[in-house]
């Protein structure tokens, strides 16, 4: 099993930057592929960034040049950094570690951009 806890989300104005966390636990040694979603009320979940554990990362066009995954091996901790936010980023934060036929989601974090 694995457990994922995400911290880091609040209010933030447009043009602001937050910082999202994601802590892991348990049998991570099995996880090949990390990653943040977001989902507003009504839509469906979508993918902000992947991570691999090589360290490839991708991610969604909206995202592209504002946003950074990252992984603290040592702290076991899932990282997104998000700058120059705009209101449509609003929205709950989902981390996700994917092992070999089963996936892993954390409770989610709320991220709100507004003035």
């Amino acid at each position: 099993q694995v457990q994922l806890v995400e911290s880091g989300g609040g209010l933030v104005q447009p043009g602001g930057s937050l910082r999202l966390s994601c802590a892991a636990s348990g049998s991570i040694f099995s996880i090949y592929s990390w990653g943040w979603y977001r989902q507003t009320p009504g839509k469906q979940r979508e993918v902000v960034a992947i991570i691999t554990s090589g360290g490839s990362t991708n991610y969604a066009d909206s995202v592209k040049g504002r946003f950074s995954i990252s992984r603290d091996n040592a702290k076991n901790t899932l990282y997104l950094q998000m700058n120059s936010l705009k209101p449509e980023d609003t929205a709950v934060y989902f981390c996700r570690g994917t092992s070999p036929g089963r996936g892993y989601w954390g409770q989610g974090t709320q991220v709100t951009v507004s003035s």
